[in-house]
Order: C-alpha cells, then structure tokens, then sequence
C-alpha cells in the first residue's frame, strides 16, 4: 500500500483518487472546494485540512489543478517544502509547457522524481479508470509512475522528456475544439437543408467526416446518451476550461512561429459562447450560439 497526496479532487481528480483508493492505496486528499472534497471522502480517501497536510508522509503526490499559476504556487509553496527527495511527484493538470518544465526543474533540484500526465477522456472515463494519460519525464520517472497512471488510465505513452505531456496534450486539445467547432457547424447546417439529425450522425459516423465529437460526445441530443448535450450541456468539459486549452495551443503555435489559423478561428466560437454567459455549460454546446447565427 502506497501513501498518496492528492491535490485537487474535482469532476476529473476526483474519481482518479478514489479509482487508486479502490486500488489498494492509502490516498490523502485536499481540495479548497469542500463539497469536491467531501464527495471523494468516505469511499477510502482521507481528508486533509490543507495541501500540505495532504503530502506530508506521502510517498506520492498527485496534483490535478485548472492551471499554470495553480501549479506553480501549490508546488513552490505546500508541495516541495513538505516532501522529501523520496517522493513521487506526478501532475495530472492541463497545464502550459514553460510553467511544467519550471516545476519539474524545481522537483529535479529538490531530488524529486518527477513526471507531467494530463489526461484525455473526460469524466466518464476518469471514473471507469480508463482515461488516456500523456507523459513527460525522464524514462526513471515514467517506470515510477506506471503502475499508478496504470490505475487511473488505460492508455499511458511516453510522450519524451519533461513538457512532452503537456505539449501532446496541447496539440489533442486543439484538435479536439476544432472537430466539435466543425462538428456543430455541420449538424445547424443539415438542420437548415432539412436533414434528419438521427441520419446525418448514422451515415457520418461511418464516413470519412467521423471523429470523437461526433461518436463519443454528439452535441445533438438524444444521439449519443452520455453526451452533455442530453443534460442541457451541463456537466463534462467546460467552456471556459476547453477555451484555456485552445488559447494555450496558440501561445505555444506563437512561440515556435507554427500555423494555428484554423484553431484561431474556433477559439472566436469559445469566446463567443463564453461571453454570451456560458463558460459554465460544456463545450459541445456552442452549436446552440451557431443556430443563432
């Protein structure tokens, strides 16, 4: 039985802490929304009062944070000054690539072993422990982090060295905010020529137009049932977190002189649907601004 410190315990970290719970492991968990915590705690995840109580004694930390700033100040201030050069450290967040290497260089100068894994899959799959995990570290880390992203995960690839999650993960995300832009735009527009809705997804979905937010995530409702789209949008991948995703893909595509048009293009659409007030409603349902036009 492994001890693992498990910061940030939401819609996504927390099933991935209760999935190592059921695995054996004596997980501690602290997360600064109480009812994300108290939903883990129970089911064999302990409560800490604050991020560092949550690593102290650990031999693992988790971290599962919204962002860059998150990690940085919950690494530099409760994570690394209560670990010993012993400790796992693997971060689970969605994160940019300066912020992850400046961590993992900070957990190399502690003695730490250390790895990136942002995760794919969305909720669903975060609680079947099937979730898709890319991961960047040295080969000694990825071999330390293997049989707990094994628990958490179904697919896990060494994606290279420190950053190279972040950086696959960056390029999925884009990819994926671009085919639910295009996905969106295609059903208002079968919606206009008078297309059933139920035919477009059957015959697309056996067609060259086939992708995950067609068959796993359908932004029409009553087509795919575990899509958002037959909960109002409420729930899974929000607005406001894929439309981080996309702006961190163009800042990366900036940085290295990369093509990104197409992706600035469907970030417009994010930043549309999130100022209209939606940032809060999953990402599938900006079809609903591209019926208004």
């Amino acid at each position: 039985m492994t001890k693992i410190g498990f910061i940030g315990v939401g819609n996504m970290g927390g099933p991935m802490a209760l999935n190592l719970a059921t695995a054996g492991h004596d997980v501690c968990a602290f997360d600064l929304v109480q009812a994300s915590l108290d939903a883990v705690v129970g089911d064999g995840v302990r409560a800490a009062g604050s991020n560092a109580d949550a690593v102290k004694g650990a031999d693992v930390v988790i971290t599962m944070l919204p962002a860059g700033g998150h990690v940085d100040a919950v690494y530099a201030n409760d994570v690394l000054p209560n670990v010993s050069s012993e400790v796992l450290l693997m971060d689970c967040s969605t994160i940019d690539m300066a912020t992850s290497k400046a961590v993992h260089e900070a957990a190399a100068e502690k003695g730490c072993l250390m790895v990136d894994a942002p995760v794919s899959g969305g909720v669903k799959k975060a609680v079947d422990g099937s979730l898709t995990m890319m991961v960047g570290g040295s080969d000694e880390a990825f071999a330390a982090a293997k049989p707990y992203l094994d628990v958490m995960g179904a697919n896990i690839f060494n994606c290279g060295d420190a950053g190279a999650g972040q950086a696959v993960k960056m390029c999925n995300n884009m990819m994926l905010g671009i085919q639910m832009a295009s996905t969106a735009e295609a059903f208002v527009l079968g919606e206009k020529l008078g297309i059933d809705p139920e035919k477009m997804f059957e015959v697309i979905n056996v067609s060259s137009g086939q992708c995950w937010s067609l068959s796993s995530y359908c932004p029409v409702p009553g087509l795919v049932p575990s899509a958002p789209s037959n909960n109002n949008f409420e729930g899974g991948f929000g607005t406001t977190l894929m439309l981080k995703d996309m702006n961190l893909a163009l800042e990366a595509a900036k940085a290295v002189n990369g093509s990104a048009k197409v992706a600035e293009m469907a970030t417009s659409i994010y930043q549309d649907y999130l100022e209209e007030g939606s940032g809060g409603k999953d990402f599938s349902g900006i079809i609903e601004l591209i019926r208004k036009g």
